[in-house]
């Protein structure tokens, strides 16, 4: 029995078998009751979920923030606890490698890439791994026209590394020399090199037509990049050959005339003293006259400028002009260049051409008294195949073809070419001009 003024509390029954006395009120006591069995309900779920069956494959991601996203996961999925957020940091992490081998790959293409493009020579702009030439060759051979020496020359001027240059030039050769790695200046077949000026880039493509008609009486020439040069404008470098220099025939127009008449040289019998003919051989006069037509070269056979209407932009234009072509029997013919051991053969130098002259001031004096052309460059003419030769053989030079604009620019220079062609061809027949086979 209670002591009166005191009421029954109940008591708590443990498991353990003993008695525990606590006293508490009603709600206390729902509330506790609630939190237990929410506690145990939880912990046993928690449990049960570990397994990791219970992530959805494929679609555990993380957002921009690091929040994994857990994907779509249906009704009976269950909230995950702590400690499945722990799991799930853990597998977060483990796609890291992933993104790391991602990243690494860029990396490595490009410095496969690297290798491809060497590291210029402040001094020439040669690569230090090596001579890089600009020529491309795409097919298995060169064509036909140029020859290996030909294609070994041009790789030297458009690659080798200069050694030196003699910035004191000669009156012959008024440009820069070039001495190349491995090659001497006094040896004759050594890639030495002039390095025109930016403006005389038609010498490449003099070069390429001469070998395109079958002349081969120019020297190679390429263009080229040099850093110490012309602020490193794409200029031409013509091979120089020693041989060539000083020598010259000298012959005013009157005695050209009158050579053509003799047809000097002609099956390699030597001409009488008194004919007044020179060491050329009557047939280069017609190759002569053929390439520097095509071009409008003057400086050789019209320096005077007589031939045409002068611009400003020609050397020739000066006051006393008029008074010189009244008198041109008396011009002297200029740069007519020929090797010392083979003094029958010209040697096509300085070939300063123009593009801009117009067809109604061409300059016809370059063709009077010559008599014959040379059958392989006029059949090449009348085939309509001269601008396909022409593109492929200019390709090879990158540099020069880049310089001139790509195939636009120069499509360009081949139409006023190839309309200068028809021209001759119209002259030739109008004249009585006849073609034959000519040797080397």
């Amino acid at each position: 029995m209670a002591p009166k003024g005191h009421f029954h509390r109940p008591c708590v029954i443990l498991p353990s078998g003993f008695w525990f006395r606590r006293c508490f009120h009603p709600k206390r006591t729902f509330t506790a009751a609630l939190v237990c069995a929410l506690y145990f309900f939880f912990t046993q779920v928690g449990l049960s979920q570990r397994s990791p069956t219970w992530i959805i494959a494929g679609r555990n991601q993380v957002n921009p923030k690091g929040v994994l996203n857990l994907g779509l996961l249906n009704a009976n999925s269950a909230v995950p606890t702590r400690s499945n957020v722990v799991y799930i940091t853990l597998k977060s992490k483990r796609l890291k490698p992933s993104n790391i081998r991602g990243t690494v790959r860029p990396k490595l293409r490009r410095k496969a890439r690297r290798t491809t493009h060497p590291h210029w020579n402040i001094q020439d702009g040669t690569g230090a791994e090596g001579p890089v030439s600009s020529i491309r060759i795409y097919s298995r051979s060169p064509p036909p026209w140029l020859s290996a020496r030909d294609v070994g020359t041009m790789r030297a001027l458009a690659g080798a590394k200069v050694l030196s240059v003699q910035h004191q030039p000669t009156q012959e050769a008024p440009w820069p020399l070039l001495v190349f790695e491995g090659t001497r200046p006094e040896d004759g077949n050594a890639a030495c090199g002039l390095a025109h000026g930016p403006a005389d880039s038609v010498e490449v493509f003099a070069f390429h037509l001469d070998r395109v008609l079958g002349l081969n009486r120019t020297l190679p020439a390429v263009n080229r990049k040099l850093t110490f040069l012309h602020d490193g404008q794409p200029s031409p470098v013509v091979a120089w050959e020693g041989p060539l220099y000083p020598d010259g025939v000298i012959l005013t127009w009157a005695e050209y005339q009158k050579s053509l008449k003799q047809r000097c040289w002609i099956g390699n019998i030597a001409p009488r003293p008194e004919s007044g003919c020179s060491v050329i051989h009557h047939y280069e006069w017609s190759r002569l006259a053929l390439f520097d037509f095509l071009l409008q070269i003057h400086n050789r056979l019209d320096p005077s400028c007589c031939g045409f209407k002068p611009r400003q932009q020609d050397g020739c234009h000066q006051p006393g002009r008029h008074f010189e072509c009244e008198q041109r029997d008396s011009i002297r013919l200029a740069n007519v260049v020929h090797r010392r051991d083979n003094p029958h053969r010209l040697v096509l130098t300085v070939n300063k051409g123009f593009f801009d002259r117009n067809e109604d001031n061409l300059d016809f004096m370059l063709l009077e008294g010559i008599k014959e052309l040379p059958e392989h460059a006029v059949s090449i003419l009348r085939s309509g195949r001269l601008r396909e030769k022409l593109l492929q053989s200019l390709f090879m030079d990158q540099t020069y073809w880049e310089s001139q604009g790509g195939r636009l620019g120069i499509d360009k220079l081949i139409d006023v070419v190839e309309c200068r062609a028809q021209v001759l061809l119209t002259y030739a027949n109008g004249h009585g001009i006849r073609t034959f086979h000519m040797t080397e």
